[in-house]
């Protein structure tokens, strides 16, 4: 792993930082490993940048969970996309609010040609609900979209299965890290 993937996971491990903020410290700064050398001082004239998060940055206890982080990330070889790297995918580079560095762990082809299709619904779904997704996602298995879902319970659950039974890929869209699965009943979807 690289030195600068330790920076890159450092900065979403910012409390009250999020991507939209982790990027203008980056620009400010010049870098992502130069947010976390920057002297308090100099990033309180970043703008909107106040006490608490400049105290923050300047927290280097964050980079005790980084190392943990990194070890779980080469055990169970995880891929990580961070926003200024080319293999980063241009349709979430131009959100404002794209995610500064996401995961994934598989072998889902992110590129632009492929295309991709998301799903989600209510956890409480109805028969009908049920029966209904299935036929949307046979119905455009030609044109062999990646189904993407939350893994949740209910339609997410319908949506992924519908996917592998029509020989479809499928990803799913965590709300959480990858060291855990919820549901815990989805662990073989």
């Amino acid at each position: 792993m690289s030195e600068k993937l330790k920076y890159q996971i450092a900065i979403n491990l910012i409390p009250g930082v999020g991507p939209i903020t982790a990027k203008k410290l980056i620009a400010y700064c010049g870098g992502v490993e130069a947010v976390f050398k920057e002297k308090k001082r100099s990033l309180l004239k970043v703008p909107n940048i106040g006490e608490l998060t400049a105290k923050s940055v300047s927290n280097k206890e964050i980079f005790n969970t980084v190392d943990k982080e990194i070890d779980f990330i080469t055990k169970y070889k995880i891929n990580t996309y961070f926003y200024l790297d080319k293999n980063y995918p241009q349709k979430l580079k131009v959100l404002e609010d794209s995610p500064v560095l996401f995961f994934t762990k598989g072998n889902l082809d992110l590129s632009e040609n492929r295309k991709m299709l998301s799903i989600v619904g209510t956890r409480s779904a109805t028969s009908y609900g049920k029966i209904k997704c299935k036929e949307i996602v046979k119905d455009i298995s030609d044109i062999n979209p990646v189904i993407v879902s939350g893994l949740a319970y209910g339609i997410d659950a319908v949506a992924h299965k519908s996917a592998l039974e029509n020989n479809l890929k499928t990803a799913a869209v965590l709300g959480h890290g990858l060291n855990r699965m919820y549901p815990p009943t989805h662990r073989s979807l």
